[in-house]
């Protein structure tokens, strides 16, 4: 018999940031998801596969989207999702709590003539915040679907699917009402509307709208369709302008004032004297406690001490690894490698590829299981917990007004405490920045001033004995980090930075998502380190049986004792480079041995934190910023690092501080 081939559907899920989309996505294709970028850009796109109403159907969960007339790379891939790939559906995922404000969005895809299902997520926040929701009201009124979830227990997930089903089906499909704007962009709408070709991906009408309000890649796509129409449109937007100023602003304040009128219908809330609990007003203070500069700095202060220097250093760092390190690999498994392999490997050479110095068993697989995977296994967690908790949009909240000056806003706090984890995993995560001068500058920090959670863990347990040299150590890189942003910012021409951001509510972390979100990071992290520290070992040990090594570290010797280091720490540089973390626990033998005095100790630590990024950031420097960004940033971090670890070693001797 003949194959039938089956219309696979498109489901594109969009919404704000911080609203839950990722969750119902999982929620509705479960593990089976593919990550890509969107041709042409650097964004990723989350795809996955599923049966709904027994038909296949692709979900793809699309980057935040907070307007249908996009400011930054992330939204402009979103819509061109939507208009690109004509999904049979755009599930339009809101918070229920800020129903107000994320309708507009809603209003605007009714008005591309899109077939919309609106979900309400967050529901049980919106109940425990005493609001409750006509939803019978709202689907009359938009003429679309609406459907009731919480995404992180499931609840109105099947009644979404059966939605779904209904809605994919021929005929099913149900489209809301036109917004009613000002009366000279009505007019121009309709004068346009006679003129454009009906092959932009949405409704004739829709496309005019974001014509009349500046839209600059509905703009280009005219200019190259319909030139003339687009000359002669420019015209009549010119005189448009003239009468009414900015048709931007007055065509989103008719979606606004719309959505407010549709959220004072819909929305219903109990009695002010019962509305909120004890619990819902201590998380309200917490929340202003986490922005305010009095309150906020200390209780990060105290996040940083407890979170990151006693249970990823002093516990991850210093126990963990000390047990994996010491009592597993140094007493058990390397002298059963030994032995093994003098018996299987007669000759000494090839031998000591795999339980030579720079083995891959002795010192590639040591390095990556017992002391770095430890480390990052507690920042992952860590950074579940803080992320789950909704802390993050505080912390960006409260430092935007500091990152002004280095040139970024208060949203780049996330690529900068992502290179916590992995400086790799944060600079494709700038992408999500929305002008390209904060891009380069947080590329440039993050490769300078960010140690990575294994090398941060390793200089933590290194310094814990020495309070002096962790702070001399502490102030040096935030000292660094700040003078070269402002510098960067002073040099590097661009937009200054605007700051945005949903503020989702702080909540209880969730034990099941906390371990999951550490996991899937974990795997994800292992699966590349384990592979590029026994590739690494192995290029090592070339290089140390061709002299190639021995040539390097001669040549870094200079350098290196410039500094005031002893020769032995030549070899630690070199690793730094393979991997930053390579190189942090290449220090950590050599503390072991006390070949370093803790002056020398905080100069080693402070010129490895300002190095040359390692390999798979380098690479990922040119694929996000070009070669000759990615050159300049490691030529300018070399000379950083080296400069500032001379002076700082010149200092600690005039001193005295730790003689």
């Amino acid at each position: 018999m003949p194959s039938v081939s089956v219309e696979v559907k498109k489901i594109a899920v969009i919404g704000h940031p911080n609203v839950g989309k990722s969750v119902l996505f999982n929620d509705l294709t479960g593990r089976y998801a593919t990550v890509s970028n969107y041709p042409g850009t650097t964004v990723e796109v989350t795809r996955g596969e599923t049966v709904i109403g027994g038909f296949p159907c692709e979900i793809i969960d699309t980057p935040g989207l907070y307007s249908f007339s996009p400011l930054t790379e992330e939204e402009a891939v979103a819509r061109r999702i939507i208009l690109g790939e004509s999904p049979s559906l755009v599930v339009h995922v809101v918070d229920a709590k800020g129903l107000e404000r994320m309708l507009p969005l809603t209003l605007a895809l009714l008005e591309a003539g899109l077939a919309v299902v609106l979900v309400l997520n967050m529901m049980d926040e919106a109940r425990a915040a005493g609001i409750e929701i006509d939803r019978a009201a709202l689907e009359e009124e938009l003429g679309v679907p609406v459907v009731e979830t919480v995404s992180t227990t499931g609840e109105g997930v099947e009644d979404l699917r059966q939605i779904l089903a209904r809605e994919t089906q021929p005929g099913g499909q149900r489209r809301g009402s036109w917004t009613e704007h000002h009366p000279e962009i009505e007019s121009f709408v309709r004068e346009a509307e006679a003129q454009l070709d009906p092959d932009y991906g949405l409704t004739a009408r829709a496309a005019a709208l974001l014509v009349a309000g500046g839209d600059v890649e509905i703009g280009k796509a005219l200019e190259e369709r319909q030139p003339a129409t687009a000359a002669f449109l420019a015209g009549r937007m010119e005189a448009l302008q003239q009468r009414i100023g900015a048709p931007e602003i007055e065509i989103a304040v008719a979606y606004r004032d719309r959505a407010a009128a549709l959220a004072r219908r819909a929305l219903r809330e109990r009695p002010a004297a019962d509305k909120k609990t004890w619990g819902e007003k201590f998380r309200e203070g917490l929340s202003e406690w986490t922005t305010h500069p009095l309150t906020g700095f200390p209780i990060l202060c105290l996040i940083l001490y407890w979170g990151f220097y006693q249970f990823v250093g002093v516990f991850g760092a210093g126990t963990v690894v000390d047990v994996l390190e010491t009592h597993l690999f140094e007493e058990r498994l390397n002298p059963l490698f030994q032995r093994s392999f003098e018996f299987l490997i007669p000759s000494e050479l090839w031998r000591g590829l795999f339980v030579g110095e720079y083995g891959v068993l002795t010192l590639g697989l040591r390095y990556a299981v017992a002391i770095i995977m430890p480390i990052v296994s507690f920042f992952f967690l860590i950074f579940a917990v803080i992320e789950d908790s909704g802390y993050l949009p505080r912390l960006a909240l409260l430092i935007d007004r500091l990152f002004k000056g280095i040139g970024l806003s208060g949203r780049a706090v996330i690529p900068m405490v992502l290179g916590f984890g992995c400086d790799t995993m944060a600079t494709m995560v700038t992408r999500t920045l929305p002008t390209v001068r904060e891009r380069v500058i947080s590329t440039i920090l993050l490769a300078l001033a960010i140690p990575c959670s294994a090398q941060l863990g390793v200089i933590l347990a290194l310094l814990s004995g020495h309070p002096k040299a962790l702070a001399v150590w502490a102030g040096t890189v935030a000292g660094v980090f700040l003078l070269i942003g402002f510098l960067s910012a002073q040099l590097i021409p661009g937009e200054k930075p605007v700051f945005y951001m949903e503020l989702p509510p702080l909540r209880l972390p969730k034990a099941s998502n906390v371990l999951l979100k550490t996991w899937v990071r974990l795997k994800w992290y292992f699966h590349e380190i384990l592979p590029l520290f026994i590739a690494a070992s192995a290029l090592i040990w070339l290089g140390e049986v061709t002299g190639v090594f021995s040539v390097l570290i001669r040549l870094l010797a200079g350098p290196v004792q410039w500094i005031g280091l002893p020769p032995e720490t030549a070899p630690v540089v070199l690793l730094g480079f393979f991997r930053r973390d390579y190189g942090a626990a290449g220090l950590y033998d050599l503390a072991k041995q006390n070949l370093l005095t803790p002056a020398q100790l905080v100069v080693a630590c402070v010129a490895l934190t300002l190095f040359l990024p390692c390999i798979a950031q380098f690479l990922m420097n040119v694929k996000e910023r070009g070669w000759r960004a990615g050159l300049g940033i490691s030529a300018l971090t070399l000379a950083v690092s080296f400069g500032v670890a001379y002076a700082l070693n010149q200092l600690l001797n005039r001193t005295g501080l730790f003689s």
